[in-house]
């Protein structure tokens, strides 16, 4: 987008917030793309080979950190997070209370579920939209919590979509905390034109 890649915008938004000291990414080891980029050699990054999941690749990361680090998880396909969201994830996880928090929005579309027929899709049943909420990212747990929660949820053969959910199976509490919603995740050609437009917003 413009002259910089998606993850460029996303790893110097990062960066640039000032409670975080250094970024780890993880990236696949046949990776081509990234040492053509002119931040790769940037002080405040490291790099670590992914896995063959999104957990794999988290735990990769999670051994550049020290135990008592606390990890903020985020895709590197949402470059539209913006720094006040960061701030206040950080701010309002206590880790007395709460194992950790996400950035997450309510769902306010009538939510349908469908067949497993993926070529043609019915609607099976509509579901209670009350309480239910988009999980997002950033997410920030205590490194070394989050590397036993993964590891006991991936040993048990859990589902584990995101950080949170590992939490979740370890008996952890995670806060919500609401996000802007601009905070997209590219996913397709067509989210491309509205994160720009949420990047040239937010300078």
């Amino acid at each position: 987008m413009g002259s910089q890649t998606i993850l460029e915008h996303t790893l110097l938004k990062l960066a640039a917030h000032p409670a975080i000291s250094r970024v780890v990414v993880a990236l696949s080891p046949i990776d081509q793309y990234f040492s053509q980029l002119s931040l790769q050699n940037a002080p405040w990054l490291t790099i670590v080979d992914g896995g063959a999941s999104r957990a794999e690749s988290v735990n990769n990361a999670l051994a550049e950190l020290a135990s008592n680090e606390w990890a903020l998880v985020h895709d590197a396909a949402r470059p539209c997070v913006n720094s006040s969201d960061i701030s206040r994830l950080i701010e309002r996880i206590d880790a007395e209370h709460f194992g950790g928090g996400i950035l997450a929005t309510p769902v306010r579309d009538t939510m349908k579920r469908a067949s497993a027929d993926t070529a043609n899709p019915v609607v099976l049943k509509t579901e209670e939209r009350e309480n239910l909420w988009h999980a997002l990212t950033p997410q920030l747990f205590r490194a070394d919590r989050l590397r036993e929660a993964l590891a006991a949820a991936l040993s048990a053969g859990a589902v584990v979509t995101d950080e949170a959910s590992a939490m979740e199976f370890a008996g952890y509490t995670v806060e919500l905390i609401d996000s802007d919603p601009a905070n997209i995740k590219i996913t397709r050609p067509a989210d491309l034109p509205l994160a720009q437009f949420y990047l040239q917003q937010s300078r």
